[in-house]
């Protein structure tokens, strides 16, 4: 078999997501999701710095440069959609899926949708009606823009809206001194074009679903549960409705049920 080819480009790396589905910016041990690194740097350690003779901080490698610069200009350019919106870590999310995920909200896909999520905390829908006002925002302008000094209390916000599709990824904001930051928009203003028309939530399940295979080559039920934030339960049935129609199918390993999609070969578990 021939070497793999590596990403070193700002459209392979679009490429990758688009024919991954959803992906992890760097490789996490407990997730079967790919991860950007590896297709950047390929398997193995993560070294991710160069230091100079005393050990101090030179530069980024060229592999961490170039995921550094990716992980922020795919969403900027409407490559991928970022943010945490599955797992507690960011994933790059195909854009073909952003409307499956937005499925499950039921909400219609409007940039001020977020008034109809329930429970919203003040500080949450300061943060939202700040961003649909002033437009995309870093971490350091929301606070301006909120009149408060507590990063810690506006970031936990801001995660806590992209879990709840409130708020995506949107590239970054350079600042006068030190790392550019982070910047916000309303998901459904940034994906509007994707979520003029939803699939169900059925549909999304079993794509989603589907999209985890793909990434991971195969995959038991704890592990698409774990990849989605689903409860076990819920990804085995998907599993058996992927199945029942044709789209995967399942072997054992040690009497547990290892699903993959059907036309890949299944690759070997550690």
């Amino acid at each position: 078999m021939g070497a793999v080819s590596r990403v070193r480009s700002l459209a392979q790396a679009a490429a990758f997501v688009r024919r991954v589905g959803i992906a992890t910016v760097f490789p996490t041990e407990d997730l079967v999701l790919p991860s950007l690194w590896e297709a950047v740097a390929g398997p193995g350690v993560l070294r991710w710095d160069v230091r100079d003779e005393e050990g101090r901080f030179v530069s980024f490698t060229p592999e961490m440069d170039r995921v550094w610069r990716f992980k922020d200009e795919l969403p900027d350019r409407l490559l991928a959609c970022a943010g945490r919106h599955v797992t507690r870590v960011v994933t790059l999310v195909a854009p073909e899926l952003a409307g499956h995920l937005y499925a499950f909200t039921g909400r219609p896909g409007r940039a001020d949708d977020f008034q109809e999520v329930p429970d919203l905390t003040p500080l949450q829908r300061e943060v939202a009606e700040a961003v649909l006002e002033h437009g995309p925002a870093g971490g350091p302008g929301l606070r301006r823009l909120l009149g408060t000094d507590d990063r810690r209390r506006v970031d936990r916000a801001v995660w806590s809206l992209q879990r709840m599709l409130v708020l995506t990824n949107a590239g970054v904001e350079e600042q006068r001194a030190g790392w550019p930051a982070l910047r916000f928009d309303l998901f459904a203003r940034r994906w509007g074009d994707r979520l003029a028309r939803l699939p169900t939530e059925d549909e999304a399940r079993r794509d989603l679903a589907l999209a985890v295979l793909r990434g991971a080559g195969d995959a038991t039920a704890p592990d698409v549960a774990a990849a989605l934030g689903w409860r076990k339960r819920d990804a085995g049935a998907v599993l058996e409705e992927l199945a029942d129609a044709g789209r995967a199918s399942a072997f054992h390993e040690d009497g547990v049920p290892v699903w993959k999609p059907l036309g890949t070969r299944t690759r070997r578990r550690p």
